[in-house]
């Protein structure tokens, strides 16, 4: 009776191991992340005390953290460095926020996203050329933010991009040509007015599509 009640308590023990297997880092990170966006405000809150799995909006997946949905969650603050540590992350959804500040150098680091949703916030600051780190992105939202300077070139090398919108901020400049002409790509971009400033771009694809028609 007693050998089984030991394994019975094992399995147990076992049990609450598993179910909160992601590493200390990432765990750091995503608490790190919590206390730099107010998490004490947030809408659906996190219990630090349970495991990360039962954490709102985290996806868990072989023990590592694939997935972060907070939208229109009242995030606030600034995205700490520690988001980095997240290396698996696969998909980042933070739209409908009010995070404000740069984007951290450590984000382009994370080589494995693949949807990066952060529309509708505050926030600022240029884009990095480090943006070429994210060779199997398909999904880039950054639309009405405060985002300004000249919109990488680097984006162009993005081969799996399929959706992008870059509306409603402050960029200047333009997007190449080999951008705007990536298969597929459903690409809006508008000024803080509403004014599309890819106008003349996005006709000479058309000409061409046309071209290649007939």
């Amino acid at each position: 009776m007693r050998k089984i009640c030991f394994l019975f308590l094992v399995f147990a023990l076992s049990n609450s191991v598993f179910a909160d297997t992601v590493s200390d880092k990432e765990k750091d990170a995503l608490i790190k992340i919590y206390h730099a966006t107010n998490g004490g405000e947030w809408k659906v809150k996190w219990d630090l005390t349970s495991s990360v799995s039962a954490w709102f909006g985290v996806e868990i997946n072989n023990g590592k953290v694939v997935g972060l949905n907070l939208s229109n969650n009242n995030l606030k603050g600034e995205l700490p460095s520690a988001i980095g540590s997240l290396k698996h992350l696969e998909i980042l959804a933070l739209f409908d926020n009010q995070i404000g500040g740069a984007l951290p150098d450590s984000l382009y680091e994370i080589s494995n996203l693949k949807v990066l949703l952060l529309n509708n916030n505050k926030f600022s600051g240029s884009l990095s050329y480090k943006i070429r780190n994210f060779n199997v992105l398909e999904n880039l939202s950054l639309f009405d933010n405060s985002f300004e300077g000249e919109i990488p070139k680097e984006l162009e090398n993005l081969n799996h991009l399929s959706e992008m919108n870059l509306s409603y901020n402050r960029f200047k400049g333009s997007v190449s040509k080999k951008l705007t002409l990536l298969d597929a790509l459903n690409m809006t971009m508008f000024d803080q007015k509403g004014n599309p400033f890819l106008l003349d771009v996005n006709e000479e694809k058309e000409i061409i599509n046309n071209s290649t028609v007939n």
